[in-house]
């Protein structure tokens, strides 16, 4: 039984008693590119301070530990190895210890993780940490407040690339003939988690960025890029430089602080468990944002905002660091935030808050309605709770409330209480208090009570305008606020700072905004004096601007004209806004499934706005999946995939609607049939729409709508895959093959990911949803079985592939019967059985079980909406 997960309580208590100084880490990885060898030495020496006869332990998951040498005195390695930790006991004040073990590569995008690409062949190495996995690398004091400076070396063949957070210093030639040992500078202070190390024959590309600041600061920064070799050719490394020298430009102005970490390296890698990660010096980015197929402008601002998200943690996040991961949102919320400041105020996009509020917004949402939410600030006892908290929460819903504080206290006095923070606290630890304090001294606002009701409390509020009436003339219009906190039950009101926008139709028909008010919002119900008198608008708008985070019901007049006239609002902001409450609507079970669908198949097609169409065209294609009732499903879903393929057909040649078209076309024919003949003729090009590439990630999707009916064999999907022999072609064979509605496909699947180890991160995630496709039948007798194993695979399984397993393989896709309630649906009270009989299982198993059964239970609470109005 491993004892990794550390809890936040031995994490106090050993940083109360120690303090780290430095590292000198050495990993010799010569020997990668034989796949037989599973492990590479790892050697770590550390110098720390402590209590004169105290005692502590290192965190080391490894392959087994050779020796532990404790200020000159060899210990006994099988008395000091506790499992994954390595006790040391009578410390001096001054210690030295160096640990020479065997680390093992992973697989599973955790640790050092390794790929072969089926391309060429070659090996490509890179690390991924967070929360705490820099301890499977090398062993160390594994949280973010013992920071210490790091100094790595690496033995790696002579003809790769080899790269970590400090600057390159030397590359020495070894005895052994094409090796060498490259030496890299020492690091300022920093955690570990965010340390890291690159290795491989990657393709490098290198530029530099200049600037004089305000205060006469000279910065040179050395930057590089570096991607796969055999993704050299769609590697548009001339785009990425000028987004990151407009981002240094633009942070290191705003923080008034030089960048601090020298050189600027990022780099985009095979298999990544995440979007990106914040290593100073080294950032690692997901290669999936190195197009190698076509890609729309959406897709394109979004990595840039990435990006940008990436290079604000090199202030909040790798500066000035969390204490612990209770208070992981000062560095994602900032980051986030600043993510799509970034993009709108360093680059040519001007859609920056409309995509955030149309799809990070929205994830936040969903996230804060699930029964385990939590607050901003939450309470992390142990590192297993740490990594299932870089969720909505965390991320999208911090960065929202960041956005009304800035409104809030004055953008002024947040940059200057921002630079100040960095000032203070430079290469130290923080938490929520120490960050107020530097806002409330630059403002002058107490924040006390703005961070007990919004960082503090949980939910979101819903925010609906009650509305009285005579002849067309507003008398009292009021705002209702509920504010239910999942986890207390309790109404937790919050203050909003909302604009109310009114809307009639000019002479061209088109909606336009015709006044606004920005008013306070608190408690249960707000009169807005304003309106009163004024002509009844077609449109009122709560929220326009999305200046809140909160649901907004639109009343009934409202709803009217936007069901009637969505297409004909002007403003993009306030077109997204009310796709976002019509969408709240439909996953509430407020109005039914098919009234959303029916809204996509009437406006979507003069939706201008790339980013909100993907968003709604996915939503629309997860309504026909899971929110509409099985007895309307096919037909509903047959008519959507009607206009999908209208669209695909009169979309402006060559632009992204037509390729958004194309690919909801190529999903939702996973579930229906009656478009898969326009499917084989794009796919064998009978049939060709001018201006549409049907590329190597359009023809995958297209042969997995065939394979989900038994429409591909094996054997045409290896011809496929002999074009398109790239990593992700592997994915998306893997996802065709498990999609087949075969019983024995689906048992070796199931076989494979739920039993084997033999699958790499990308694809097991690829297997899973090949598996969860086809037929309900053939996937019933799955049910049990995943209840059975849930244990053993937490038990058995890294925490990021256990995951994937266990959130993957729930049995989400159920139908309600006509006439039952959703609270009794089999799968729902197996679950609950599951829950009630293993309280006792980790808390972070527990949580993903119940929020698969929260979004399965909104699901059948939709269909069964949908049931009433078709009845």
């Amino acid at each position: 039984m491993s004892n990794h997960n550390l809890s936040r309580d031995e994490a106090a208590a050993r940083s109360a008693l120690i303090t780290t100084h430095s590292y000198d880490v050495t990993l010799d990885v010569r020997e990668a590119a034989d796949p037989a060898v599973e492990g590479y030495p790892s050697t770590s020496t550390i110098t720390f301070t402590a209590a004169p006869g105290s005692a502590t332990f290192l965190d080391f998951i490894s392959g087994g530990v050779q020796s532990v040498v404790l200020n000159g005195r060899s210990l006994d390695v099988n008395a000091v190895v506790d499992r994954d930790r390595i006790l040391l006991e009578d410390l001096a004040e001054r210690n030295e210890v160096t640990v020479t073990g065997m680390a093992l590569y992973s697989r599973s995008g955790e640790g050092m993780h390794r790929f072969f690409d089926p391309a060429d062949g070659q090996c490509y190495l890179y690390t991924q940490y967070e929360p705490a996995d820099s301890r499977r690398v090398f062993a160390n004091f594994e949280q973010p407040d013992l920071k210490a400076s790091f100094t790595f070396h690496v033995i790696a063949p002579s003809s790769w690339e080899v790269a970590s957070n400090g600057a390159a210093s030397a590359g020495t030639p070894l005895e052994d003939d094409g090796v060498t040992l490259w030496d890299f500078a020492a690091t300022k202070p920093m955690s570990t988690y965010i340390t890291t190390v690159l290795a491989g024959p990657y393709f490098k590309a290198t530029d530099r960025w200049e600037a004089t600041l305000d205060d006469g600061t000279r910065l040179e920064v050395p930057l590089a890029l570096y991607c796969r070799a055999s993704m050299r050719d769609s590697f548009d490394t001339d785009e990425l430089f000028k987004l990151t020298k407009s981002g240094l430009e633009f942070f290191n102005r705003l923080f008034d602080y030089p960048y601090p970490w020298g050189k600027y390296d990022q780099a985009f890698v095979p298999e990544y468990n995440l979007g990106a990660m914040e290593n100073p010096g080294l950032v690692t980015f997901t290669e999936k944002y190195v197009y190698t197929s076509r890609a729309t402008d959406a897709q394109y601002q979004a990595r840039a905002n990435t990006l940008m998200h990436e290079m604000a943690h090199m202030w909040f996040g790798d500066l000035v660091t969390m204490t612990w991961w209770d208070d992981l949102w000062l560095k994602e919320s900032f980051a986030d935030f600043m993510g799509t400041f970034g993009v709108d105020r360093a680059t040519d996009w001007d859609s920056a808050w409309i995509n955030f509020a149309s799809k990070r917004k929205a994830w936040a949402y969903v996230q804060d309605q699930l029964p385990t939410t939590h607050p901003i600030v939450a309470d992390i006892p142990d590192l297993e709770a740490a990594k299932q908290n870089f969720d909505g929460i965390t991320y999208a819903k911090g960065a929202s409330v960041l956005k009304q504080l800035v409104a809030y206290v004055g953008f002024d006095a947040f940059v200057e209480g921002s630079r100040a923070y960095f000032r203070k606290h430079e290469y130290g630890n923080t938490s929520l208090q120490d960050l107020l304090e530097a806002l409330s001294t630059a403002s002058g606002r107490d924040l006390t009570v703005w961070a007990r009701q919004w960082l503090q409390t949980s939910g979101i509020s819903t925010i609906a305008a009650e509305i009285v009436e005579d002849d067309g003339v507003l008398g009292a219009v009021t705002l209702q606020q509920d504010a239910v906190d999942p986890l207390t039950g309790d109404q937790a009101l919050r203050p909003h700072r909302m604009r109310l926008g009114l809307y009639e139709a000019d002479e061209a028909g088109t909606l336009v905004r015709t006044e606004s008010f920005e008013i306070d919002v608190s408690g249960p119900r707000t009169l807005v004096p304003e309106l009163a008198g004024k002509r009844r608008p077609a449109l009122l708008l709560v929220n326009d601007d999305d200046l809140s985070y909160a649901k907004v019901r639109l009343d009934a007049v409202s709803e009217q004209t936007v069901r009637r006239a969505l297409n004909r609002i002007q403003d993009p902001m306030a077109r997204a806004l009310c796709w976002t409450a019509l969408w709240d609507s439909a996953r509430d079970g407020v109005t039914p499934a098919a009234s959303y669908i029916a809204a996509v198949e009437q406006f979507a097609p003069g939706e201008n706005g790339i980013g909100v169409l993907l968003n709604v065209l996915g939503n629309a294609t997860l309504a026909v999946d899971r929110y509409v009732p099985a007895v309307s499903r096919s037909h509903i879903r047959e008519q959507f995939l009607g206009v999908a393929a209208r669209q695909l057909m009169v979309a402006a040649p060559g632009s992204d609607q037509q390729l958004a078209w194309a690919r909801t076309l190529a999903e939702v024919s996973r579930g229906g049939a009656s478009q898969l003949t326009l499917v084989r003729a794009l796919l064998e090009g009978s049939t060709v729409v001018e201006g549409l590439s049907v590329d190597a990630e359009l023809r995958w999707s297209l042969w997995q709508a065939l394979a989900a009916h038994g429409e591909a064999t094996e054997q045409q999907l290896d011809a496929e895959l002999a074009k398109d022999n790239t990593a992700s072609g592997h994915a998306g064979r893997a996802l065709a093959l498990a999609a087949r509605p075969i019983a024995g496909v689906k048992a070796s699947a199931w076989e494979a990911v739920v039993h084997g180890t033999d699958l790499s991160n990308e694809i097991l995630g690829a297997t899973i949803s090949g598996f969860t496709l086809g037929p309900r039948e053939l996937l019933e007798p799955y049910i049990e079985p995943y209840f059975e194993n849930l244990e053993r695979v937490w038990q058995e399984r890294s925490i990021e592939i256990a995951g994937r397993i266990v959130r993957g393989l729930y049995p989400g896709a159920q139908d309600l019967a006509p006439g039952t309630r959703p609270a009794g649906h089999p799968v729902l009270t197996r679950t609950d059985h599951w829950l009630h009989e293993h309280k006792q299982a980790p808390r972070a198993l527990r949580r993903i079980i119940t929020e698969q059964r929260s979004h399965l239970l909104r699901a059948l609470t939709a269909q069964a909406t949908g049931h009433v109005h078709t009845a």
